[in-house]
């Protein structure tokens, strides 16, 4: 008894610290647009011979610049000679593209909606996602569609759209410059997750973070000098960049992705899918405290409305789990049954 006590505790308890990492991921990753806001409010309030040097670029470059020491401390050795020589032409087009689009595309279309709007209309307008993401898996890589799953991402983007609704004549919902940034970033998170879904696979998870975040930043900083002029990066190196962005660093970059490694290490799927539920709700209370953000009366009823379609969402994956158990026991009854049966007729 004793000796069956001993072996199943330490097993219960990383999965209870892997799904506690996966709901400090979740919180982490919700506080991001909120932080990178109050970091670049910060920068407006400490002007740099007139200039706000934490500007959005800036938190964005710097911040690529060092999630890169985390990730080589934790994938240098998928770097070897044999693993590069097995990669393809193909490959190598492929991991370009879902760098430009993951690294350089998207969230430099984020931070350009939360430079020109609140972070709860750039989180509402995130809705959109999860039930597009699931239509064009199903679609284009004619993978299992999850209808519970569907309906869940319809619901909360109801909710969604009820919360903006409702904001009142004063701060009623505008379709602007931020808005259309934020739709934009989601169309290309979407892209991205799509071609490395379909091209990157078989391929080191090392190499494929590491050149998907240099080749990233690369990409964004031309880009960005070609949009705005040579001068755009000129207060990169100050000092007060790069005592603020440690923060953004620390936090949301190295700390988020720790947490959220392990959590989906140790932590069960349903749990995982519970935290992540939860996250735009987390960054609407978040952008609530960190930065005085109204929602408006619409916070009630959508956030209701959220929960609900959490509560589709998590119907469904039990409905799943089950339904794949109970074919697993079938199974498994029938070759029980057919090892005990000698004759069968034939």
């Amino acid at each position: 008894m004793s000796n069956a006590t001993t072996q199943t505790l330490p097993d219960q308890s990383k999965i209870l610290l892997g799904a506690g990492l996966a709901w400090v991921a979740v919180i982490i990753y919700a506080s991001s647009n909120s932080l990178v806001s109050l970091l670049a409010d910060i920068g407006a309030n400490n002007k740099v011979m007139g200039r706000n040097v934490i500007t959005y670029c800036n938190l964005l470059f710097v911040g690529s610049l060092m999630s890169m020491v985390p990730m080589i401390l934790m994938f240098w050795r998928d770097w070897t000679f044999e693993n590069l020589r097995a990669l393809t032409a193909k490959h190598w087009v492929i991991l370009t593209l879902s760098a430009f689009l993951s690294s350089a595309l998207t969230p430099g279309l984020f931070f350009y909606a939360l430079e020109h709007t609140t972070v709860t209309n750039v989180v509402l307008m995130g809705r959109i996602e999860p039930p597009l993401f699931l239509l064009a898996t199903y679609l284009l890589l004619r993978e299992e569609f999850e209808p519970w799953s569907f309906v869940a991402g319809l619901v909360a983007l109801c909710g969604a759209v009820v919360m903006i609704a409702l904001k009142g004549s004063d701060s009623s919902f505008v379709l602007g410059k931020g808005e259309i940034g934020a739709l934009l970033a989601t169309l290309s998170y979407i892209a991205s997750t799509l071609v490395a879904r379909t091209g990157l696979r078989g391929i080191p998870l090392g190499i494929f973070s590491i050149y998907r975040t240099a080749v990233g930043t690369t990409f964004y900083f031309f880009l960005a000098i070609y949009l705005f002029g040579k001068q755009h990066f000129q207060d990169v190196f100050n000092p007060l960049v790069w005592q603020w962005v440690w923060i953004y660093a620390l936090i949301v970059v190295i700390g988020g992705q720790f947490a959220w490694a392990l959590g989906l290490k140790y932590a069960r799927s349903g749990d995982v899918s519970l935290a992540t539920s939860f996250s735009p709700l987390a960054a609407i209370v978040i952008a609530m405290v960190m930065l005085g953000e109204d929602p408006g009366p619409g916070l009630i009823p959508g956030g209701t409305i959220i929960l609900l379609a959490i509560g589709i969402g998590q119907y469904g994956r039990i409905r799943r789990k089950r339904a794949r158990d109970e074919a697993d026991s079938l199974a498994h009854n029938a070759m029980k049954h057919e090892g005990e049966v000698n004759f069968k007729g034939t």
